[in-house]
């Protein structure tokens, strides 16, 4: 058969039509936007990170077509959208405070002082909204006020920083560095301590995997990749 008949019987990829950073490109329907971009010729070097939705790389600011609302996600979760105009975000811009977890306690007020902007929420339930992890953010921020920071702390375990809810919080609340601070206070304050893990510590330092490390450290690229090959893989 020809060639020609043979690409006539093919059926025609269908397209959508985006926009990044203002250029018009036409991409095949159902690509994710960091699949997207790639397929239109970028490099993605900086705003992208495990392609999986954990590492909260690739916030994406972006918007429809005769829509005036401005949409936000994760370009490796969102599917491209016809008439989608796109902006790539590096990092979220926000400071974090400097502070001596040595010299804290895991008390709300002590979270308030170091962040005194929580106290600005207004419950508006943004943040929940925009958040690719379903992370209760708004009600996290609430039992921090309360000096909750237990339930806090368990409730924002799955936050990856992706910046999403402070970027939409009309509070300017900077969440991911407040349910940082807040894990870290119960981790080192209200958590039991691990048994399990004090026995690993102190076998690492009497030095019991000394001579595995050792061969990891010195082995080099071709013992790597053999080593990770070979690796037992859990069902």
């Amino acid at each position: 058969m020809a060639e020609e008949q043979v690409a006539a019987k093919q059926p025609k990829m269908k397209t959508v039509t985006i926009y990044v950073m203002g250029k018009k490109y036409e991409v095949p329907e159902g690509l994710t936007i960091l699949k997207a971009l790639e397929y239109v010729g970028y490099r993605l070097i900086r705003g992208v990170g495990c392609r999986a939705g954990f590492c909260g790389a690739c916030t994406t600011v972006y918007r429809l077509k005769d829509d005036y609302k401005l949409y936000t996600g994760l370009a490796c979760q969102t599917t491209i959208k016809d008439g989608m105009y796109l902006v790539m975000i590096p990092f979220v811009p926000a400071k974090k405070p400097i502070y001596d977890i040595e010299k804290l306690r895991p008390e709300g007020s002590v979270v308030i002082s170091i962040f005194p902007e929580l106290t600005r929420c207004v419950s508006c339930n943004t943040c929940t909204k925009s958040c690719p992890q379903e992370i209760q953010v708004m009600d996290a921020v609430q039992e921090i006020l309360r000096g909750n920071i237990e339930k806090a702390a368990h409730m924002t375990f799955d936050c990856i920083a992706c910046g999403i809810c402070s970027m939409r919080c009309p509070a300017e609340i900077v969440h991911y560095h407040v349910f940082q601070l807040v894990r870290r206070l119960y981790g080192k304050y209200i958590a039991k301590k691990s048994k399990h893990l004090e026995e690993k510590l102190k076998a690492l330092e009497a030095g019991a995997f000394k001579e595995e490390l050792d061969k990891l450290v010195t082995g080099g690229p071709e013992l790597w990749k053999k080593l990770y090959e070979s690796r037992e893989i859990e069902k």
